[in-house]
């Protein structure tokens, strides 16, 4: 398509065409060289204000499709997409978590209200989307459930047959999910980068597309719009009054954005959404980006605290364990673009222990409405962590990603609930709760 001028090698800079390779880059390098799409400004600027002077800017229910412009797909027509209503969840207000936290304002973007309850419902869409357009007969992926979820339930409405490979630890809510949606599940006796070892193979001896996290450059593209939407809606809720949706798209940044990290690939999608925005100029700066790991599987935040070199060395794997499954990566597989995220934008990363991350589920949801799955919360515990720290400035405006929805993983959220009382009154027994409630 004429606005896409390229793909970006994350390591060595080549810029190839996406006829010359369909995954990583051709070229040898001690890690894989993840790319990254390239637009032509200049013709993504001029779609945009030929939308907005037309009056035929698609409207917000149809989702994370209204950046078109700036999407790696062909859309012309608002019924490809009408069934396919990925995005447009809701930026909510949380005052007590910022007078927690000393700042201006914090915002949750609550993505666990996705169709399949996850941001990576932004990836799927687009993969799927893709591989229907080019009549592709299977797409496959590896996950530890979310990925999984998602692609198979867009595959569903696409009617895009789809083959899923998890890790045996895979929580039995996020398996149950794929089998309803009708997707062929591989279930692998390993953990998620055996599973995605596995699923990489067999695409390439059967010929599958293949949708796995930052192997597939086109999952970014996928990701970047929730960083489109939480600045277009932080700009409506700042001016609500002069604002109309349905003719303009009028952005504004926040100081910070801060979403948790496990292979790399949502935080770089995150940072790839807001390159974009400033590049076309719609937004006037650059927010600082600020990526939470889990201790039992943070190998790249401590790449980044070590400034490791990608280019001369491997990173070497770890065994990753947390309880924040969506997050848990040994062998993180967009690991430059992620470093590079917060590098380039002068963030941070903050760890966080497992105890902090159950600790955080309820936290949220008490705060903010929102019930958070652990990779969700896990941004929280960071936050709270880099506060203590001095790491973030007083009086900002800060944008926290929720990931995914708490009954993703009802286990742990019971978990981090364990201490809470439950009252137990026989049937009918008015006088037990006078008893209880009476003081």
């Amino acid at each position: 398509m004429e606005r896409v001028s390229g793909l970006v090698c994350s390591i060595c800079g080549a810029v190839l065409k996406p006829s010359e390779t369909e995954y990583i880059c051709p070229h040898q390098h001690p890690n894989p060289g993840n790319l990254t799409v390239e637009f032509d400004v200049e013709k993504v600027k001029a779609f945009i204000e030929a939308d907005e002077k037309n009056k035929t800017t698609w409207p917000d229910w149809v989702g994370m499709w209204r950046y078109r412009a700036l999407l790696p797909v062909e859309l012309t027509d608002i019924s490809q997409v009408e069934n396919l209503p990925v995005g447009n969840t809701p930026l909510l207000d949380a005052p007590e978590l910022a007078k927690e936290l000393g700042l201006k304002e914090v915002w949750v973007k609550d993505d666990g209200r996705n169709p399949s309850a996850s941001l990576k419902d932004r990836a799927s869409g687009i993969v799927a989307f893709k591989a229907k357009q080019e009549k592709r007969p299977i797409v496959a992926t590896a996950s530890t459930g979310n990925a999984a979820a998602a692609l198979s339930g867009v595959c569903a409405s696409l009617k895009q047959p789809c083959i899923i490979f998890v890790p045996h630890t895979a929580p039995e809510a996020k398996r149950t999910q794929l089998l309803v949606y009708g997707a062929k599940v591989i279930l692998v006796e390993g953990c998620y980068d055996d599973a995605f070892d596995l699923c990489a193979e067999a695409c390439k001896k059967f010929g599958w597309y293949c949708r796995s996290t930052g192997f597939n450059p086109y999952t970014t593209e996928g990701k970047k719009t929730v960083s489109f939407e939480l600045c277009e809606q932080l700009y409506r809720r700042h001016n609500w009054a002069r604002a109309d949706p349905a003719t303009d798209m009028l952005f504004e940044a926040p100081d910070y954005v801060a979403v948790s990290v496990g292979d790399g690939n949502i935080i770089s999608g995150v940072h790839k959404g807001l390159k974009d925005l400033l590049a076309i100029g719609r937004i006037k700066k650059m927010p600082i980006i600020i990526g939470v790991q889990a201790v039992g599987s943070s190998v790249i935040a401590r790449a980044w605290e070590k400034n490791f070199d990608f280019k001369t060395t491997p990173l070497p794997p770890e065994e990753a364990n947390t309880v924040a499954d969506s997050i848990d990566a040994g062998i993180p597989r967009d690991p430059v673009r992620a470093v590079n995220a917060v590098k380039e934008t002068g963030g941070f990363f903050v760890q966080v222990n497992d105890d902090e991350i159950l600790e955080a589920i309820p936290h949220m949801a008490r705060a903010t409405g929102v019930f958070a799955e652990p990779a969700g919360a896990t941004t929280l515990a960071g936050l709270l962590k880099a506060k203590k720290q001095g790491l973030i400035r007083e009086g900002s405006t800060l944008v926290m990603i929720n990931t995914g929805n708490g009954l993703k993983d009802i286990v742990s959220a019971k978990k981090s609930v364990a201490d809470c009382s439950v009252i137990r009154v026989p049937k009918g027994d008015i006088a037990a709760l006078e008893k209880e409630f009476a003081h």
